[in-house]
Formats: structure tokens, sequence, C-alpha cells
């Protein structure tokens, strides 16, 4: 994620803002803020993750991991934070989707007091259909790394 001379900077995105760009809220926010955003194209979710996360209660008592599957939500969390910016989202009227994961490898354990770094790139992008390459590492040590894909949908009226 390297940045030549004509590009725009890179722009680092903090909590509030996530906060005003995705609907998820404690204990199911994985990301604590963005940095690197670069619109259409890339961004690094940052997640620090603390002994105090419910799930580690569960998984596993003893020996405590972040289960595979909120690493990878994390990651989709961080792709809807660059698709919600680049596109920017009316939140209060649509909600970006999941739609699919592939290539999924989960390579090293994430456990309490690691900081998660998510490299998310677009891959493809048509309208308000994204395909995206993600990896998670911690220090220079991959965790997980996948191919997902997300979608902006009308949020249905209650």
């Amino acid at each position: 994620m390297s940045q030549s001379k004509t590009e725009e900077p890179l722009a680092n995105i903090d909590i509030a803002e996530i906060l005003n760009r995705i609907p998820h809220r404690y204990p199911f926010l994985l990301v604590d803020r963005a940095e690197a955003y670069r619109a259409h194209q890339s961004i690094v979710g940052i997640k620090c993750v603390t002994i105090n996360e419910p799930f580690f209660q569960g998984h596993f008592p003893g020996n405590p991991v972040m289960p595979g599957v909120l690493i990878i939500e994390a990651l989709a969390q961080t792709g809807a934070v660059l698709m919600s910016k680049s596109l920017e989202v009316d939140t209060d009227g649509k909600t970006i989707f999941f739609m699919s994961v592939d290539n999924v490898r989960f390579r090293n354990p994430v456990r309490p007091g690691d900081v998660i770094r998510m490299e998310v790139e677009v891959v493809r992008a048509r309208s308000s259909i994204f395909k995206f390459k993600g990896v998670a590492k911690v220090g220079d040590k991959v965790a997980a790394e996948a191919e997902f894909a997300a979608m902006v949908v009308e949020t249905p009226k209650a």
C-alpha cells in the first residue's frame, strides 16, 4: 500500500467516524480505528484485542484465542468502512451486508494484548458491490486471510 506523489494523501479514520459509517456496536464492533484509507482502493483497520472481549470467557478458558470467524468479521467491517466512505453511503437509509467469503486461511492465533492490522484492498467494484482481499496481521505474522464481497442495500423501515 504505497503512495505515489500524484495520489491524494492517505487518510486516518477515528472511532467516531467508524461509528457513523457502520451500524455495529459493542460487543460486535471489531474495528477501533482505520488508517491509510484510499477511496475505492484500500484501507488498514486496527483492532486492539483485550482480555475483556466477551468471547474469551468461553474461547478457551485458560488459553484465550480470538475465534477465527471474528477475525474474518473484523476484516469485513474494515471493508464496510472503506465502502461507506468511498461511496458516501447514507447510513440512515442503507446498510452494507457481507455477501460471500472465499479462500479463507487461518495462519496464527490472535490472543489478548495483540493488535490486529487488517489490510483490505478492493479487487473489484461495480456500483454498490465490492470484492475485497484482506489480510489480518499481528506484528509481521499473518493471522488470517480471505477474499470477501459486500453490497449496499436499502435498510428496511421498521
